[in-house]
């Protein structure tokens, strides 16, 4: 190997130990803010989460130009893991109208949750419209994620004929914003037992569905 090819790879190590300890500071950031909304909501301050996280505030202000920064940060991150997880045990599921079934009820299934969701829900709520006006795009791309699940089921299920969705685009996006609108309504106060059947009945035959 020559020198330059030798410097080369020294640099690529170097880089990839970069990357990795970035990768590991924004993660303890996150986990703490987590641990943080469970107990206070969004009012905790930057000082708290830096010395929850075990970074320097200087670190923070390194990754996130703001609280605001972070708080969409959370929603994005929790997002992504529950979309995940929703996909790995939907994949199971026989035919798409299920896993579409699945996806609705589950976004909606922990509103009557033990006290650790319940913080989540509410502080979601809590920023939503905030963020909203700040980050409108970074926001909506955010929570794209449930939006895409849904529409994918909404194309598979219309290819099989048993929806009738003539724009799956506008039609997902309308699932998730009233899934969106009925988590905000019950993040405060309890939900009725039979409140995620009534949404997905709504959905389902909003696009199409029909009840034998």
């Amino acid at each position: 190997m020559s020198w330059a090819e030798e410097r080369a790879v020294e640099r690529s190590a170097a880089v990839r130990r970069s990357r990795s300890r970035i990768e590991n500071q924004v993660r303890a950031i996150l986990d703490a803010a987590h641990r943080l909304i469970e107990v206070k909501g969004d009012t905790f301050k930057t000082q708290e989460l830096a010395k929850e996280a075990g970074v320097a505030l200087q670190t923070f202000y390194r990754y996130f130009s703001s609280k605001d920064e972070l708080l969409l940060a959370v929603i994005g991150d929790g997002m992504n893991d529950a979309c995940r997880q929703w996909a790995r045990v939907a994949a199971e599921l026989p035919d798409p109208v299920q896993r579409l079934h699945f996806y609705v009820t589950s976004a909606l299934g922990g509103l009557n949750a033990p006290p650790r969701h319940g913080a989540l829900a509410q502080f979601v709520v809590s920023v939503h419209w905030q963020l909203h006006r700040v980050f409108p795009k970074e926001l909506a791309a955010a929570e794209k994620p449930f939006v895409d699940l849904i529409e994918k089921e909404i194309r598979a299920a219309t290819a099989e004929g048993t929806l009738a969705s003539s724009d799956p685009v506008a039609d997902a996006w309308l699932v998730a914003e009233l899934v969106r609108s009925v988590y905000h309504h019950y993040a405060y106060v309890p939900a009725e037992d039979d409140a995620r059947e009534k949404v997905w009945q709504f959905c389902f035959r909003a696009i199409g569905g029909s009840v034998a």
